[in-house]
């Protein structure tokens, strides 16, 4: 997905709804800080978002544009309806929203995760693909090791999970081992 697609969801998400603000909080939402981000962060075709104000209006969107719809089969992307807590996130992450609102999304705006709270929500959940996507935000700086951990200390969490989050924050930042010979 490219930014300018990520424009054309927010515009159609926002139609649908009759919503003017969307909170985008999948690995997308790097496009709100990020227009040129790296092609290996935009692999999804999918961003999963939701009307600020009436986050129950999620499924009306989903149904209009999402997975499989005329939509999704006419552009090769489509929004993914979720709920305000689909995402683990560290307090304040609502004060620092990244705002797309230009031309493209014709007056809707589109309200994206900054990357650091983006990446713990994506060291809390630990698929496979959410690790590949925050060794790449590693690898191109586009996160630090400190703004994680002051993020990761203001995320609601158990303990264990924690600990987790923390060993995989850890190994994206830690040099790369040498193999013996």
């Amino acid at each position: 997905m490219r930014r300018s697609d990520l424009e054309h969801l927010i515009r159609a998400a926002g139609r649908v709804a009759g919503e003017r603000e969307l909170i985008i909080i999948g690995s997308q939402s790097v496009l709100g800080q990020f227009p040129q981000a790296p092609v290996a962060l935009l692999m999804s075709m999918e961003a999963d978002l939701y009307p600020r104000a009436h986050p129950e209006l999620a499924d009306k969107v989903d149904g209009a544009i999402g997975e499989g719809s005329a939509f999704h089969q006419a552009h090769g992307y489509y929004a993914q309806g979720v709920g305000p807590d689909t995402a683990t996130l560290p307090r304040g992450w609502q004060r620092r929203l990244v705002r797309v609102d230009n031309e493209n999304t014709n007056g809707y705006v589109g309200l994206c995760l900054e990357v650091h709270d983006l990446a713990i929500s994506k060291y809390v959940a630990g698929r496979e693909k959410d690790r590949e996507f925050t060794r790449e935000l590693a690898r191109c700086g586009m996160i630090d090791a400190a703004t994680l951990a002051q993020r990761l200390a203001a995320t609601r969490l158990d303990p264990a999970v924690a600990k987790l989050a923390r060993a995989r924050i850890a190994r994206d930042f830690s040099p790369p081992k040498r193999r013996k010979r």
